[in-house]
């Protein structure tokens, strides 16, 4: 691309590739019947950008990657493993696929829509963990909806 072209037409911003994909990964678990919440903070202090719960009570945290620099300054990612049956990485198209881990699950979206690309592989929670989270899912999911019903300072 010409420099005078590419100046016209500058890349997304960070932010705004995130807000795309996590969009579009939501959009596609909600029509596989999956519930979702975005940034769900866990005990251990990690806050996953998309947790999603199955008709089946499966759990799965899904990982937003903005960009290749995104993915390999987060280190974190592992942590999310011992809170859910399932993680993902949800990325946009023109992400670079291969350097992701091959024991994660795989979404690829934009701002319309989600495919899943990879299934993630399970490794189940313990009942009394599931219970725990099950319960702190649905206290954030109705909390935050009864602040869109009854917004303070009204």
């Amino acid at each position: 691309m010409p420099l005078a072209e590419a100046a016209l037409n500058p890349p997304p911003a960070r932010p705004d590739v995130t807000r795309a994909v996590c969009r579009g990964a939501s959009r596609h678990l909600r029509e596989r019947g999956y519930a979702i919440v975005k940034e769900m903070t866990f005990a251990n202090g990690r806050r996953g950008d998309i947790v999603a719960l199955s008709p089946a009570g499966e759990l799965w945290v899904v990982e937003v990657k903005s960009g290749l620099a995104d993915y390999r300054v987060d280190g974190k990612w592992p942590d999310y493993r011992d809170y859910c049956d399932g993680f993902l990485f949800a990325v946009a198209p023109e992400f670079p696929q291969e350097v992701l881990p091959e024991d994660v699950g795989l979404i690829v979206a934009d701002a319309y829509g989600g495919e899943l690309l990879r299934e993630p592989p399970r490794h189940p929670l313990a009942p009394a963990r599931r219970k725990m989270l099950t319960i702190a899912f649905a206290k954030l999911a109705a909390g935050r909806l009864a602040l869109l019903e009854d917004p303070p300072g009204l």
